[in-house]
Formats: structure tokens, sequence, C-alpha cells
């Protein structure tokens, strides 16, 4: 496997390129070329089909309410996480790789100004990005963080809800990254993602390589070793269900998981 600054590296490269060409309002190249976390652009990961799978397209005028058209268009998930994390008023809602902000901007409108969106990226382009939207769209519960997944820089028990949009599988450690997770959630706190679940039977070529890891594919966790790492991070009433197919030997899933509640003896 490579090693992770490597795999650190090369998802920053691409990410930065997204973001500049979301910024330069080239929507052609933030779609095509880098088309989405499971796209084309990514040579080891052709998605299912031609279009709808990732990115942009799975925005509807209502899952997109609140999100800037530009963040829409820099995104490189592989669904709307927002949809299903059951946000409430005043919650503390932190996105994993935020990037241009979509998902964190969404979230903000949701929780209302007595509650917080924080994202959290290591990509200053897509950081940049992020701020600009978030000052564009006069929200003001948001917070933008340069870091990585896998050493949080949040204090314990501080998050009721954590999200995420087809980024976990780009981290080389995904097990911190689950641990760190549950460990910044408050007791009872919800996790909901959007991530690429592997099928058992993709090949080991393909996972050492490091292009079909920024693809989404090679660094994918089964369903089986998800599950498995959400359990060993402390995490219950786990609920994996794909919703759609983004490669050969890969889908897009909901993955949705809760923090045990503090219990007194």
């Amino acid at each position: 496997m490579a090693e992770l600054t490597d795999i650190r590296e090369s998802v920053r490269e691409k990410y930065a390129r997204t973001a500049k060409a979301a910024a330069e309002d080239d929507c052609a190249r933030s779609q095509t070329t880098e088309a989405g976390c499971c796209g084309a652009g990514s040579g080891a990961c052709e998605p299912a089909s031609g279009t709808g799978v990732f990115g942009r397209a799975l925005y509807d005028e209502d899952a997109g309410d609140g999100a800037p058209e530009a963040a829409l268009r820099a995104s490189l998930g592989c669904g709307v996480p927002t949809a299903v994390a059951e946000l409430h008023e005043g919650d503390t809602v932190l996105d994993l790789g935020s990037g241009a902000g979509a998902d964190v901007l969404i979230s903000a409108r949701r929780v209302g100004p007595t509650g917080k969106a924080i994202g959290l990226d290591m990509t200053d382009e897509m950081l940049e990005l992020a701020r600009l939207g978030a000052a564009d769209a006069g929200v003001q519960n948001v917070e933008f963080l340069k870091g990585y997944l896998e050493d949080l820089p949040l204090a314990d028990a501080t998050v009721d809800v954590i999200i995420s949009n087809c980024v976990i599988n780009l981290s080389g450690d995904k097990p911190r990254v689950l641990r760190e997770a549950a460990r910044v959630l408050r007791p009872g706190g919800r996790f909901a993602v959007s991530d690429v679940i592997a099928d058992p039977e993709l090949d080991e070529q393909t996972r050492s390589d490091v292009s079909a890891w920024t693809g989404c594919v090679a660094g994918a966790l089964t369903e089986r070793e998800f599950r498995a790492a959400l359990e060993l991070a402390g995490l219950k009433d786990i609920e994996i269900r794909e919703t759609h197919r983004v490669h050969e030997h890969a889908g897009a899933a909901i993955i949705r998981a809760r923090k045990p509640a503090r219990t007194y003896s």
C-alpha cells in the first residue's frame, strides 16, 4: 500500500486542481477533467453510468438549498449526506473533508443560528473557496479548519453530528479516522456519511495503484471492513446501505452509526 504521505499529496493535488477550476468558473473542466471522486478523470474509476453518480448531479433543488453554485460545482462526492444526517436546531456539525463547503453551508442553514457547522479540509485551495462561498452567502455560523482526518483539531465530545461525502476512503488510515470521529462525537452523537464501498473481489493490483486511490476505489473498504472498523471505534447502531453503483467493483453507500449515550451506574 502507498505511504500515507504519498496518498495525501496525490489527493491534495487533485482537489487543488478542482478548486482552481471551480474558482475560475470553468464548469466543464471541474466536472469532466476531474469528474468527481468516481469520475472518468480518475482513470481507474470509470463511473457505472455516464452521468448522475457523483458531484453536482446528485444535488437537486431541495438538497442543494443553502449552498452557492460554485461550491456545488466543485463537489466530488458520491452522495448527499445532509439528506440523511437528522440535523436539528442547535446541533454542531463536522464535515470531514469539506472541500468547497457545499455540505457545510447546507448544514449551517439547517442547524440555525444556535448551531454551528465546521468544515475540515487539508487543501488550501478548497478552504479558500469555501470561505469565499460562506461570505458571499452571508452565512456566519460556520468555521473552516485546515487539518487531517486522522488527527482532528477538535476537543473530545464537542460535535453532535459528523458528515462526510466520499472522503474517508481517501485516507491511508481509515481505522484511525473513525476512532477520531468517535472521539470528537458527544455521547449519543450521530455519524452519517456517504462513501464508496468496495466489492470483496476488488483486485490487489487496483488496490496498490495510487491513481485508483485518488479515484476513490483503491482505498475503499468493503462493507464488512467498514462495519468492523466502526465497531472497533466504539460506534453502534450501524447501518450501511448502497445507493448506486459508481464502478464495476464499487458502489456508493450511506453509512450511519451512533456513539452510545453516556450511562450512569
